[in-house]
């Protein structure tokens, strides 16, 4: 009987040791899965705080501001370009205009009228003749017109 007794508590505890086994094996099983997935979720933080680190990094470069500041250099650049095109033309101008003036002028006109008046034929106090039809060269000057011209050749001088 006693043998009888123990054989069946020996088939009972070889099922109860089976059962922890297998249970030991499924716990084995799931540490192992835990531990991966530790691992992917330590990775997938790791990635995360990087990406965050890129964007912040990203966002501090902030390119519509390079992008509008090279658009600003160039409408400068611009600026300057016409600024010293306009001088060169005023100044293209001006020789032009005091050209015309020499060429219009006839030193000899001149000269004659000055010995005219040396040698007495005109009277005093009376105005020398003009000159006729000479002046059509030179534009009509207004002062503050003048003005800003002066004001330009200061800035081309700068240049």
């Amino acid at each position: 009987d006693n043998a009888s007794s123990l054989k069946s508590q020996l088939d009972q505890q070889k099922t109860v040791v089976e059962n922890l086994v297998s249970n030991t094996r499924l716990l084995e099983s799931k540490i192992q899965e835990a531990r991966s997935k530790k691992d992917t979720l330590k990775a997938r933080a790791q990635s995360a705080k990087t990406a965050t680190k890129v964007s912040e990094m990203l966002g501090n470069v902030n390119t519509s501001s390079a992008l509008s500041a090279f658009e600003k250099m160039e409408e400068k650049v611009l600026a300057m370009e016409s600024q010293a095109e306009a001088l060169g033309q005023l100044t293209t101008d001006d020789l032009e205009g005091k050209f015309a003036l020499l060429e219009t002028s006839s030193v000899d006109d001149d000269l004659a009228n000055l010995k005219k008046e040396l040698s007495g034929s005109s009277k005093k106090g009376d105005l020398p003749p003009g000159r006729s039809g000479t002046n059509t060269g030179i534009p009509f000057r207004d002062s503050e017109i003048e003005l800003e011209l002066d004001q330009l050749r200061q800035r081309a001088k700068e240049f």
